[in-house]
């Protein structure tokens, strides 16, 4: 039976498809393939991960493991673990991380190669939490690569173009709590009036919706009570607050302004249950400079009536610049751009061109998990063309090499 991702959308073309158990049989399997590559939760849309005729390695069969060490702050996690598993340990323990996307269920690994993130005015990337990487090279070495090193801005969020990933170090913090409040229909006027100031209202912020007509589906707000934020006006930007709190067995993390756990609150989906769509789905998503954030939402409002019948729908958050070699973030504040598409392949295939150009003149720069058309992708990363020489030091015979990565060079 053929390994696909998630979505179905990709269906991997490895030759073999192994799952170690321990850090001494992954080195093995690294050491003995011509070309290898690893999958985390197989939730990117793209053939990232793909290894062609190689090895296809998970890791979700490696030691599930979260050490914590307070007098630095970082916790010590299996790169196959979920961020709901190491979540909830590090609650367990009275610690924290500072952000999580909207899956609790991607892999700490995929997480950060791929440039996955939460929202928020001030928080980055995940990969921009990760302190340090364990990963077997490509003579089966067990390196570990830190914040000190020279290549640590390219191997933080590193595609899986420098080795697999065993082990990562993450920053911590003290627990907290979260409250998470929903505004039903806002206007998209009102929204767009004051978009920065929306979008700081709260500790993290997303906005949900399509494109076609004068309002949003929602804003959503997650609050830490350790903030010095106010909670929201009561205005809602025209909108209504929701006074309604998911069922317990409901896929959607608690909402209706109750307090709790940041790890039961910051991803939008709870763990046990299968997130979103359950798969039946594609992703695209887009980085834009935040002080384009209004003209490229603008921009693609005038295509609403094209996007909408394919779209389940959109999601709008902000993510902090950094300084990692491969992030759409890279020195630049952003608006992030997702679309949740309905399985609709050709339809969806023909839609992103226009799209893309829709937000050309506002420089965008794609998700690597998340499909897009896209041509000259070096042009948009300023530091690309550094990442990719550090990833020929790193691999010169090509073994974690695949099309994807081929195509990031054109």
């Amino acid at each position: 039976m053929s390994l696909t991702n998630w979505a179905q959308n990709q269906t991997f073309q490895a030759r073999i498809c192994s799952s170690p158990r321990s850090i001494e049989q992954l080195q093995e399997l690294v050491a003995g393939a011509e070309r290898v590559k690893a999958v985390g939760a197989r939730h990117s849309f793209t053939t990232v991960a793909d290894s062609p005729g190689g090895v296809q390695i998970s890791l979700d069969q490696m030691p599930a493991e979260v050490v914590v060490d307070p007098v630095r702050m970082t916790a010590t996690v299996g790169a196959g673990m979920s961020y709901g598993a190491v979540a909830d340990a590090l609650q367990q323990e009275g610690y924290a991380l500072a952000n999580m996307a909207s899956l609790p269920h991607i892999s700490i690994a995929g997480g950060t190669a791929t440039g996955t993130h939460g929202s928020g005015d001030r928080l980055g990337m995940l990969a921009t939490s990760v302190a340090a990487v364990e990963l077997i090279t490509a003579d089966g070495s067990l390196t570990r690569v830190g914040r000190t090193d020279p290549d640590f801005a390219a191997v933080a969020m590193g595609l899986g173009a420098f080795g697999v990933i065993a082990r990562v170090d993450l920053d911590i913090e003290p627990t907290y709590e979260v409250r998470q409040d929903l505004y039903d229909n806002p206007s998209w006027e009102t929204v767009l009036d004051d978009l920065d100031g929306v979008m700081a209202s709260a500790y993290s912020v997303s906005l949900m919706g399509t494109y076609g007509g004068d309002r949003l589906r929602e804003v959503w707000q997650k609050q830490r009570l350790d903030s010095a934020l106010s909670p929201a006006p009561p205005t809602g930007w025209g909108g209504t607050l929701r006074d309604w709190t998911p069922p317990k067995g409901h896929k959607l993390s608690p909402q209706g302004g109750i307090p709790g756990p940041w790890s039961e609150r910051m991803a939008h989906f709870v763990r046990d249950c299968e997130p979103s769509t359950g798969g039946d789905e594609l992703q695209s998503e887009y980085f834009v400079a935040r002080g384009h954030g209004v003209d490229a939402l603008n921009a693609l409002r005038a295509l609403g009536a094209d996007i909408d019948p394919h779209l389940w729908g959109s999601e709008i958050r902000t993510v902090a610049a950094d300084n990692l070699w491969a992030s759409p973030a890279y020195e630049r504040a952003s608006v992030c751009i997702g679309f949740t598409w309905k399985k609709h392949p050709p339809e969806v295939g023909a839609l992103l061109p226009r799209v893309e150009a829709a937000l050309e003149p506002f420089e965008p720069r794609p998700h690597f998990g998340k499909l897009f058309d896209l041509p000259e992708v070096l042009e948009r990363f300023p530091k690309m063309s550094e990442f990719l020489r550090a990833v020929d030091r790193w691999d010169p015979r090509q073994k974690f090499h695949n099309p994807f990565l081929g195509r990031l060079r054109r």
